[in-house]
């Protein structure tokens, strides 16, 4: 319905970029009788993908260190089977992607939720090593943030870094983080960024290529293991990600997509629009009383609702058919956060609507 205004998730509300279209239609036309053959993860994405990551984050990454997967979804849940055991503890911060949750349960993992530091939404790395214990296998680290939008300093992570090598250390078993880093190449305002990977060894990196392309339903994304981990952990991990692939659901990109990685890799939705959509946005909620926190990455904007009942507000903005995210759906219930992938008509569209809920 033209009139609905959804700013719930993050879908395409304009057509895909033309290079997407391109790079499909033209890697779909078969060069050899095996080009629709299985796929595991083949060996010129691999290659490229090493380069190009060890490029943006000046790691040495190896073709070895990278799994080509169905998504980031596919690559975290690989990363657990990985490193987690039936029973193992998994800590994130919240609020926090409304996934992990149940892919962990679904992993039979036990998750272990900590508060982010608010109203910065900083990592709160007393609130972590409080929750380190005995069956502590993982860390989870989500920058840049879904939902807040921050970015997180590199020194934060640095000490994070720390705190894990001693709690490996105390424990008596290593602790591995998995940087789960989707947004990576959408940020804000010339913020920089720095991945786990290149501070803490035992790091694991998921990524999803359908954030920066907007095209979510064209499943491409990897896991990576970071190449400053030691070489014995690193080929044990090696060793085991074609079967743990395989038995989770052949959790592979599919031929063509594989095929276009090069091309794909150099494509990026319209990040001005995005900052015009987040100023816009954001100095009409600001005027209008919600607390909106100015975000540094991803395509989210993470704001606080006017009063004490989010419940009433989130109908009011459905009664004119304005959709967001209820911030309840992640254990924040006094926050909502609003998709900026929707087009600019709808934004027009629709702030009249947060100031008169307001």
């Amino acid at each position: 319905m033209p009139a609905i205004c959804d700013f719930t998730l993050g879908n395409p509300h304009e057509m895909p970029l033309q290079g997407v279209v391109t790079a499909i239609r033209e890697w779909a036309i078969p060069h050899d009788k095996n080009w629709f053959a299985y796929k595991a993860s083949e060996p010129e994405p691999q290659a490229f993908i090493a380069e190009r990551l060890g490029l943006e984050l000046d790691l040495a990454f190896e073709p070895g260190d990278i799994a080509l997967t169905a998504g980031a979804f596919a690559a975290i849940m690989i990363a657990f089977r990985l490193v987690v055991d039936a029973g193992d503890e998994v800590i994130y911060s919240e609020p926090a992607w409304f996934c992990y949750e149940p892919m962990l349960l679904a992993a039979n993992a036990v998750p272990r939720k900590v508060n982010l530091r608010s109203p910065t939404f900083d990592l709160d790395l007393v609130a972590v090593e409080a929750a380190i214990g005995p069956r502590t296998r993982l860390v989870i680290v989500n920058t840049p943030h879904n939902p807040t939008g921050r970015i997180y300093s590199r020194a934060s992570l640095e000490a994070l870094a720390d705190l894990l090598e001693r709690a490996s250390a105390r424990i008596g078993h290593r602790i591995f983080l998995l940087s789960d880093e989707p947004y990576r190449q959408l940020r804000f305002d010339g913020h920089g960024f720095t991945s786990p990977a290149a501070l803490y060894p035992w790091t694991l990196i998921s990524y999803s290529y359908g954030k920066v392309l907007l095209a979510p339903g064209q499943r491409l994304g990897y896991l990576a293991l970071s190449p400053l981990m030691p070489t014995a952990d690193r080929h044990s991990l090696r060793a085991v990600l074609f079967s743990a692939q395989m038995a989770l659901g052949w959790c592979f990109p599919n031929a063509v997509m594989q095929y276009a990685v090069p091309d794909l890799d150099k494509l990026s939705i319209d990040q001005v629009a995005l900052t015009r959509r987040r100023d816009r946005f954001m100095a009409a909620l600001l005027r209008a009383g919600y607390s909106v926190l100015v975000p540094e990455g991803t395509f989210y904007l993470w704001s606080k609702w006017t009063d004490s009942d989010p419940q009433r507000q989130w109908n009011a903005l459905a009664d004119r058919d304005v959709f967001v995210l209820p911030g309840s759906v992640m254990n924040s219930p006094g926050y909502f956060r609003i998709s900026l992938t929707a087009s600019d008509e709808m934004v027009e569209r629709a702030l009249p609507a947060f100031v008169e809920v307001a």
